[in-house]
């Protein structure tokens, strides 16, 4: 299943793996500190993941590992689940199996749709609650202040109650790392700015005996080596975890396929295949004694960019990062805290949609009001609550949409064959006895009674004896047994007052099925169903249909 290499392409794939390394280093260990692990245990989730994916996934450049997205979701929730840090390890590894188990599944079972369920105003929110996390969590060490507060309100209030006792040392070297990155990124984001950034304030820490001066730094990293820590577990942690592991699961799967989407325009690939990849993924990392992974957009970009053609790309990195954690653990040792929450900023920074919030601000009030809700429940709230709420408020939106959704009367464009919804301006022409209905979404039980009112309204108040009724039905792309009934009580309507009911256009291959398996083409007659309105009207109400 890894296929994909040429010896052509091994120069572009060898570059774009140095330089996703070059990204993940500092990021995975920075990532893997937000959570409350040491930071060789981010990069041996990187160097594991990358392998199940290497041999699992489809796409070229997708990038998995420690992210910044899922990590404050479920460290959290474990550190009050749990007993200390001991049991939020243990608890931590058995997350990553449960999440993988469910990512995998999904892509076996080819459940790519649920990607979709996530709106893009919803996304938005989770991103900038997600972002204020980071922060909050890691102004304390760009300050040079010890850890304060549980939430990310608290930890706020304290970083203003304690700004006087910043240490200027630390505060001007995570400064310098945060202007180091966004120059190299604004250069080309093919750059590894992070390992630049990290590596100039390392360098700085060293040399100018900063540590004197209360910049604090890792201290000795172990080898990461795979520790399998899991013991077979109770049903009280089972219980517990298995919420949050759904919760993970489905933004895994959300971030997953927009990321592969992203990164892959030019070669677009199979979503379950790439679920599978991750699902994989996760749960080598749990087995290695590390947390849950998930694909990151800025990395498989990057890759994209740097010109990965195949997915040894991916294991050029994992190599790397492993090479780096072994021969050369020493060195990171030396890597300021600074350093590593500025990296952390700038991702937090980077994560927020403000373009895409502005344009929603223009165009959609209601939808921005969804973006603001869900950044403030993922802030108020404990946030795998908040992630929870905002993926209610998705699709309680969604279905509201579909709610929305109302009969309309279409009228014949004057000097034309063409039913259209009339608007201002727009010259129409009466056509006697005949009623043209259009519904403009899939049928179902969320607006099955609004179809009724509409459809019975325009029914009983027509303003001349009706002789034909026609339901143009080319945006009915599917129907559930519920809208079935509600539309069958309308043709029954007709029938019984002597009214043709035809139905016009149903080009879905999904709606016909429908439409056969309910009774509902018995009940209008087979050769009641026309390509056209023009055709359905000439055939039932001759002469109506012609133009004038």
């Amino acid at each position: 299943m890894t296929g994909g290499f040429s010896l052509p392409s091994w120069p572009n794939d060898l570059l774009a793996g140095i330089t996703v390394a070059a990204i993940a280093l500092p990021e995975q260990m920075a990532t893997a500190r937000l959570g409350h692990f040491p930071p060789e245990i981010g990069l041996l989730a990187f160097v594991v993941a990358s392998l199940g994916f290497f041999v699992f996934g489809a796409s070229r450049a997708l990038s998995v590992g420690a992210d910044s997205t899922i990590t404050p979701i479920f460290a959290g929730a474990l550190m009050l689940a749990t007993a200390g840090v001991a049991g939020s390890f243990q608890s931590a590894a058995l997350l990553a199996l449960m999440v993988g188990s469910l990512v995998l599944l999904a892509g076996v079972f080819r459940m790519g749709w649920i990607s979709s369920l996530l709106s893009r105003p919803v996304t938005c929110g989770f991103l900038a609650g997600i972002a204020l996390h980071i922060v909050s969590s890691q102004l304390p060490g760009f300050l040079g202040l010890p850890p304060v507060g549980s939430n990310v309100l608290s930890r706020f209030a304290g970083v203003a109650q304690n700004l006087p006792r910043t240490n200027l040392a630390t505060l001007l070297l995570g400064c310098g790392v945060l202007v180091a990155v966004g120059i190299a990124e604004a250069a080309d984001r093919r750059l590894p700015a992070a390992l630049i950034g990290v590596a100039a304030a390392t360098l700085c820490t060293v040399f100018f005996g900063l540590q004197h001066h209360g910049v604090q730094v890792l201290g000795a990293v172990p080898m990461p080596l795979p520790h399998f820590v899991l013991t077979w577990p109770t049903y009280d942690v089972l219980r517990q975890l298995a919420p949050l592991s759904v919760l993970l699961a489905f933004v895994v799967m959300v971030q997953t396929a927009a990321t592969s989407r992203s990164a892959s325009e030019d070669n677009p690939v199979g979503i379950d295949r790439d679920f599978i990849g991750v699902g994989v993924a996760n749960i080598l990392s749990g087995v290695a004694g590390a947390f849950p992974v998930n694909a990151s957009p800025p990395r498989s970009i990057v890759a994209a960019q740097a010109g990965a053609q195949s997915k040894w790309a991916g294991l050029v990195a994992a190599g790397a990062v492993g090479l780096v954690a072994t021969v050369g653990i020493r060195l990171l040792g030396f890597v300021p805290n600074a350093a590593l929450a500025a990296i952390l900023l700038f991702v937090a920074f980077r994560i927020v949609q403000f373009p895409l919030a502005l344009q929603v601000w223009r165009e959609s009030k209601p939808e921005f009001a969804l973006i603001v809700a869900t950044a403030l429940a993922i802030v108020l709230l404990p946030i795998q609550t908040g992630v929870a709420l905002g993926i209610a408020l998705s699709l309680l939106h969604g279905m509201w949409t579909a709610t929305r959704a109302q009969v309309i009367v279409l009228k014949r464009v004057r000097g034309t064959s063409v039913w259209w919804p009339p608007g201002p301006g727009m010259p129409q022409e009466e056509t006697k006895g005949v009623l043209v209905l259009g519904f403009q979404a899939p049928l179902s039980f969320l607006n099955a009674d609004s179809f009724r009112s509409g459809a019975m309204r325009y029914l009983t108040d027509a303003q001349t004896p009706l002789r034909v009724v026609v339901l143009e039905a080319s945006n009915i792309v599917e129907m559930d047994f519920t809208a079935a009934h509600t539309l069958a009580e309308a043709i029954n309507f007709c029938r019984n007052r002597g009214i043709h009911f035809a139905v016009a256009r149903l080009e879905s291959v999904r709606a016909q099925d429908s439409f056969t398996r309910f009774g509902i083409r018995n009940l209008v007659g087979n050769e009641h169903f026309y390509h056209s309105v023009y055709e359905a009207v000439e055939a039932l109400a001759p002469g109506e249909a012609r133009p004038e």
